[in-house]
């Protein structure tokens, strides 16, 4: 049954709270102070229609925004937007009980997100490809995604579709994830499972027909046409199929900044989570580098381009697990600086370690909040103070934000 509600405020996804007659309810893609018309399913609710609407509203510029789960706010003006998001770290922050000040949000989109997961499922025998609708599995079919890269948006879409028919014989649900890099499309499949060897033959000729630089399947590599390079700094670097990779270019070339802006004076750095060296690769520029990462072939990606490259100073690369297996005093005692970028967990057995050591600085990446303010409260208990905060959108139009924090203490007071 629909009824009428008032939305209160925004919660840190997005979803505007309201209300109803069955208690408080959560509505996508509504603002503060309008009048919606819902239809309520528990604590979720579905939006009708906007009655009363926000002056801070403004027509979304995407037409799957209504349907698509994807993005979750562009029906904010651009102002509004970034104070929300904004408040979403200064909110977390509070939280736990973190005083420190916070710069304006550092818009990073760029030319828009270098890297898309499109899903091919088949509900009713018929191939669906597109995106998900919000808490569902119910595929949005799209022909491009604004929000996307040049040349990625518009054909990735039909790259996935291309490989969704030949792989359509088990109508197994598959996740296309497509990375636009330096010499063309690089294409990791999910879900497929192991492939008997005529159907690789078959792959590796539509990767032709598609032009793509690679495609694999769970990581295991069918063809390699070009090696798929991204810049990084000087560096060109070959990523693992699959790999971790900041959302933009732009978004990259931002954190990769204040990462070396802050560490300029350091001259032995560890990069810790590393991937396959975006911060070290440009570290190196002017520092040696220790980096740590879990996954063996972004550190053999990172030790490739570091020797391929130039005038860089010497890196190390060690594979691994931080969670496990974190740098101990001693070893982090031979460092001016350190650089931490885990993956939404963070890095709570790490900072530990940090805490007890003599490293007077440490620069921490997050792209959770939470983490980052769990982790950074661990610091500053252990006589670090939270020097700057500053949040870089990388992931424009939803909800999730990256944060840099730059955390100094006095070397001479610790060891007293």
């Amino acid at each position: 049954m629909a009824e009428q509600v008032i939305i209160r405020r925004l919660g840190a996804k997005a979803d505007g709270i309201a209300e109803s007659a069955s208690g408080s309810v959560f509505v996508p893609k509504v603002l503060p102070g309008e009048t919606v018309t819902v239809e309520c399913d528990g604590s979720h609710a579905r939006l009708v229609s906007v009655d009363v609407p926000s002056p801070e509203r403004e027509t979304p510029f995407c037409p799957y925004f209504d349907a698509c789960g994807g993005c979750a706010t562009q029906h904010m003006q651009h102002g509004f937007y970034q104070s929300w998001k904004q408040d979403i770290l200064a909110h977390t922050l509070r939280q736990a009980r973190i005083e420190a000040p916070v710069d304006p949000l550092i818009d990073a989109h760029g030319e828009g997100r270098r890297r898309v997961t499109l899903h091919v499922r088949f509900p009713d025998r018929a191939m669906h490809v597109g995106y998900m609708a919000p808490r569902s599995h119910q595929i949005v079919e799209i022909a491009f995604c604004p929000i996307a890269e040049p040349g990625l948006k518009d054909q990735a879409p039909g790259i996935a579709r291309a490989i969704g028919e030949h792989l359509k014989g088990p109508r197994k649900p598959l996740d296309i994830q497509i990375t636009q890099t330096q010499t063309g499309f690089d294409v990791d499949v999910r879900g497929h499972g192991p492939m008997k060897d005529a159907e690789r033959l078959k792959l590796i000729d539509l990767a032709s027909s598609l032009d793509l630089s690679r495609l694999s399947i769970h990581g295991d590599v069918i063809v390699e046409r070009r090696p798929p390079a991204i810049l990084m700094g000087r560096a060109s670097v070959v990523p693992p199929a699959g790999s971790f990779l900041q959302a933009t270019r732009l978004g990259e070339e931002v954190l990769a900044g204040l990462v070396t802006e802050t560490c300029a004076k350091a001259k032995r750095v560890a990069d810790l989570f590393a991937g396959s060296g975006p911060f070290s690769l440009r570290l190196a520029e002017k520092a040696e580098v220790h980096a740590a990462e879990f996954d063996k072939g972004s550190t053999m990606a990172l030790d490739k381009a570091f020797r391929a490259t130039p005038g860089l100073r010497r890196i190390t690369a060690e594979a691994r697990d931080l969670f496990r297996r974190p740098l101990l005093t001693p070893e982090l005692n031979a460092f001016d600086a350190v650089v931490l970028d885990p993956p939404r967990a963070g890095a709570e057995a790490q900072v530990k370690q940090i805490a007890v050591s003599k490293v007077p600085l440490v620069v921490s990446v997050s792209c959770d909040p939470a983490t980052f303010a769990r982790d950074a409260a661990i610091l500053m208990s252990a006589g670090y103070r939270l020097e700057r905060v500053i949040p870089v959108d990388q992931f424009k139009h939803s909800p999730h934000l990256e944060v840099v924090g730059i955390l100094r203490r006095d070397v001479a007071k610790k060891r007293r």
